[in-house]
């Protein structure tokens, strides 16, 4: 027989070398999975962040609650009326309005202020943080108010700029003076005070403590837990 023999020094086994096999070594025993305590509620998580603003807001609205923070503006004044009037559509049962942290444009305030007029089931309004200027007219076009102990109310005037013609201006002018003739008349007609005094007292921004606006006639009281809620988790 003749074998074949290659040039490679040291020559190579004509087969793999031989190597002992690690024994298979067993592992942690596997936990059960644990059994869920009755206790505790169950929790909705949202994994997509980018909505779950929307989602949150949806679920409010069908507990009748509307909430407005921060500025409100044109846009945020036209989506606030939206959901008060869709509301309005659905029922007469009470809608709770929350107002946290809430300033306002004028313009947008008495747009509010006007829904706020026509909706027929009872809207009763809820201050937190800080609420100033125009959107305290927000808060009297309720037909009840109440606040959260940590709530300030600041009387105010509005923070105008205008640009334009000297006649464009004058215009201008002139139409914000109305329109804030219209807002003090209507905390006028909910507090009992007279005009000028209120405009005296947002002149000089007065600040007001919750029980400091229920006496001044902005607010009928404090904040209570609501009675017969759904949950909303």
């Amino acid at each position: 027989m003749t074998m074949q023999l290659d040039d490679s020094f040291p020559p190579r086994p004509p087969f793999p070398p031989w190597r002992p096999e690690r024994p298979d070594r067993p592992g942690p025993p596997e936990r059960p999975a644990p059994s869920p305590n009755p206790a505790i509620q169950p929790t909705r998580v949202w994994f997509d962040q980018g909505q779950w603003p929307g989602r949150l807001y949806d679920r409010l609205l069908e507990q009748r609650i509307v909430m407005a923070h921060g500025m409100l503006n044109g846009e945020a004044a036209t989506r606030l009326s939206a959901q008060l009037l869709t509301l309005d559509a659905e029922g007469t049962q009470p809608i709770r309005l929350e107002l946290q942290g809430l300033g306002a444009e004028l313009p947008a305030a008495l747009s509010v202020m006007g829904v706020l007029d026509v909706v027929r089931a009872p809207v009763s309004a809820y201050v937190g943080g800080r609420i100033s200027g125009p959107a305290l007219g927000v808060l009297v076009a309720a037909r009840h108010r109440y606040a959260y102990p940590n709530a300030l109310l600041v009387l105010s005037e509005p923070r105008m700029s205008f640009d334009g013609t000297v006649t464009s201006v004058a215009a201008q002018e002139e139409q914000v003076r109305a329109m804030l003739g219209e807002l003090f008349s209507r905390l006028s007609e909910v507090t009992g005070r007279d005009v000028g005094s209120i405009r005296a007292d947002a002149e000089r921004e007065r600040l007001l403590t919750v029980d400091e606006a229920i006496g001044y006639g902005l607010l009928d009281g404090h904040a209570e837990a609501r009675k017969g809620a759904r949950g909303l988790s």
